[in-house]
C-alpha cells in the first residue's frame, strides 16, 4: 500500500488530502500537524476549517485510509510520499521584509523529514512557496541524507476558497513539476498516477520546477491585477457616473477577457493573492526587474487605495465624522462560504472606522467573536503564523460588539457596511433594518449585493462600489 503523509493540516493540507483519501481508496493518507488543538478538530464532528462538502469527504475516510494525528515524525518516516504544507508568511523584519517568504517553517520541515528517513522519499512543495525553494529544500535533504534518495517534486495548489471541494473533485488543472532526470521524471509519474485516479491525464500538466513554482505565482497575479483593473474602474465610474456593472459586462463579452474576476468590491483578501505578488515583487527586485516589481506592486496599491476610498467615503458621508456612531458590519470573512479572514477587507475598513472613534457592530454567519476581536488586534503578516506562535489572545477592543444576527447588528445604527457578498445579505427584510436604524440611513455595499433602487425607495442613502451616486453622495465628496 501506497502511503502519503501531508505535513499541515490547514486550509490547503486538509480538504486535498481527504479528496486523494476518498478517490483513491487503497492509498493510506495521513495528515500532521504540531497543533495538538487543530488536529483534535479534524478528528472531531467540528472541523476547524469551514469549506462546503468537506464535512461529509472527511467523514467517508477518517479511520479507514485518512488519518489526522500529531505524532508527526511517525507518518513522515512511514511515508512514500510526504506533501508539505507549512506557513510560508511574508517576512516582518530582516532582509526582504514586508515582501519576501519566511522560510523558516519549511526549512525545520526539510530537516525533520531528512533525520526521520529511513527509505527513498518523494517531497512535494504543496505550500505557495517562492520560485527556487525546491533548490533549497533539495540542498538542505541531500545534505543530511544518510545516502537516502529524496525526490523534490513542485504541486502548487489552486484552490478557491468556498469551492475548494469542487475545485479538488474537477480541476482546472494539476501542475506537477520536477527534475529533468531518470529519477525527476520517475517521481512526476508516481504523483501523477494519484491523481490520474479521478483527474483526466491532459488536464495534468508536467514542467520544470521552476516553471510550477512561478506558475502558481503568476496565476494569482494575474487573478488579482483583474480585481484591481475592475476596481480602478470602479473609481472612475462613480467621478462620470457610468455604472461598473455595465463596464464589466460590456468588458467580459470579449472573449479574449471573459467574465471571471470582473466584479467591483471593496477589495481582494484572502491567504494568497497579496503574499504571492509581494513574492513575485521581491524575485524581480533581486533579479534586477525593478520596473517588473513596480508594475506588480501597482496591483497591491489600488487594492489598498480601494479600501481606504471605501471608508473615506462612509466617513465623508455621514457628516465627515463617525466618531459615537453605530456602524453595522454584514461579513467579515474575505469572500462567501468560507469563515476565513486572512488579508479580509474587513479588518482594514473596520481599523479605518475604529481610527475615527465609530463603534462597529459585527455579524458574520461563519467567523467568531474571538477570531474578529484577533484580526483587529493583531499586527499585519502574524496571521500567517502558525496558532501557537501568534500573539496571545490579544485585549479585547471595546468599540467593537459581535453580533449573531443581521438584524441586531444594524439596529439603532448610523450606517450599514456590506463588507461580504454571502447570499442571506441579499433578502434581508431591508425596510425591517430601516426601520430600526437612525435617520438620516446609510448603507455602503462593498460588494454590490442589493438593489439600490429599492433600497432608496425604502429611504436609504445608498452607496454601492462604482454605481452612479446619490445626490447626498455628490454633495458631501469623499476627500482623501
Amino acid at each position: 500500500m501506497v502511503k502519503i503523509c501531508c505535513i499541515g493540516a490547514g486550509y490547503v493540507g486538509g480538504p486535498t488530502m481527504a479528496v486523494i483519501a476518498l478517490k483513491c481508496p487503497e492509498i493510506e493518507v495521513a495528515v500532521v500537524d504540531i497543533s495538538v488543538s487543530r488536529i483534535t478538530a479534524w478528528n472531531s464532528d467540528a472541523l476547524p476549517i469551514y469549506e462546503p462538502g468537506l464535512d461529509e469527504v472527511v467523514k467517508k475516510c477518517r479511520g479507514k485510509n485518512l488519518f489526522f494525528s500529531s505524532d508527526v515524525e511517525k507518518h513522515v518516516s512511514e511515508a512514500d510520499i510526504v506533501f508539505v504544507s507549512v506557513n510560508t508568511p511574508t517576512k516582518t523584519q530582516g532582509l526582504g521584509a514586508g515582501k519576501a517568504a519566511d522560510l523558516t517553517y519549511w526549512e525545520s520541515a526539510a530537516r525533520m523529514i531528512a533525520d526521520v528517513s529511513k527509505s527513498n522519499k518523494i517531497v512535494v512543495e504543496k505550500s505557495t512557496v517562492p520560485v527556487k525553494t525546491a533548490e533549497a529544500i533539495e540542498k538542505i535533504l541531500t545534505h543530511n541524507s544518510k545516502g537516502i534518495d529524496f525526490q523534490i517534486l513542485s504541486n502548487p495548489e489552486f484552490l478557491a476558497e468556498g469551492t475548494a471541494i469542487q475545485d479538488l473533485f474537477n480541476p482546472d488543472r494539476v501542475l506537477i513539476g520536477g527534475r529533468e532526470t531518470p529519477e525527476g521524471q520517475k517521481a512526476i509519474a508516481a504523483l501523477r498516477d494519484v491523481y490520474a485516479h479521478w483527474v483526466p491525464v491532459d488536464r495534468i500538466i508536467c514542467s520544470n520546477l521552476w516553471s510550477a513554482e512561478l506558475s502558481k505565482l503568476a496565476a494569482n497575479a494575474f487573478l488579482a491585477q483583474r480585481i484591481s483593473s475592475v476596481n480602478a474602474m470602479s473609481a472612475l465610474c462613480e467621478a462620470t457616473g457610468a455604472d461598473v456593472s455595465q463596464v464589466s459586462h460590456a468588458v467580459g463579452k470579449d472573449t479574449r477577457i471573459g467574465p471571471k474576476f470582473l466584479n467591483a468590491s471593496v477589495g481582494f483578501g484572502g491567504s494568497c493573492f497579496q503574499k504571492d505578488i509581494l513574492n513575485l515583487v521581491y524575485i524581480c527586485e533581486c533579479n534586477g526587474l525593478p520596473e517588473v516589481a513596480n508594475y506588480w506592486k501597482q496591483v497591491i496599491k489600488i487594492n489598498d487605495y480601494q479600501k481606504t476610498r471605501f471608508v473615506n467615503r462612509i466617513v465623508s458621508s455621514m457628516f465627515n465624522t463617525v466618531s459615537g456612531k453605530k456602524i453595522a458590519i454584514l461579513g467579515f470573512a474575505f469572500k462567501k462560504d468560507t469563515g476565513d479572514t486572512r488579508e479580509t477587507p474587513a479588518i482594514d475598513v473596520c481599523k479605518g472606522l475604529l481610527g475615527d472613534k465609530a463603534l462597529l457592530s459585527i455579524y458574520d454567519p461563519q467567523v467568531n467573536e474571538e477570531q474578529i476581536q484577533r484580526d483587529l488586534a493583531m499586527k499585519k503578516f502574524d496571521w500567517d503564523h502558525p496558532v501557537h506562535l501568534q500573539p496571545m489572545s490579544p485585549t479585547s477592543i471595546k468599540q467593537v460588539n459581535v453580533v449573531w444576527d443581521a438584524y441586531a447588528a444594524t439596529k439603532d445604527a448610523h450606517g450599514v457596511c456590506i463588507l461580504t457578498e454571502w447570499d442571506e445579505f441579499k433578502t434581508l427584510d431591508y425596510q425591517r433594518i430601516y426601520d430600526n436604524m437612525r435617520k438620516p440611513a446609510f448603507i455602503f455595499d462593498g460588494r454590490n449585493v442589493v438593489d439600490e433602487a429599492k433600497l432608496r425607495a425604502i429611504g436609504f442613502i445608498v452607496y454601492s462600489i462604482g454605481k452612479p451616486l446619490d445626490q447626498w453622495l455628490k454633495d458631501m465628496p469623499a476627500v482623501a
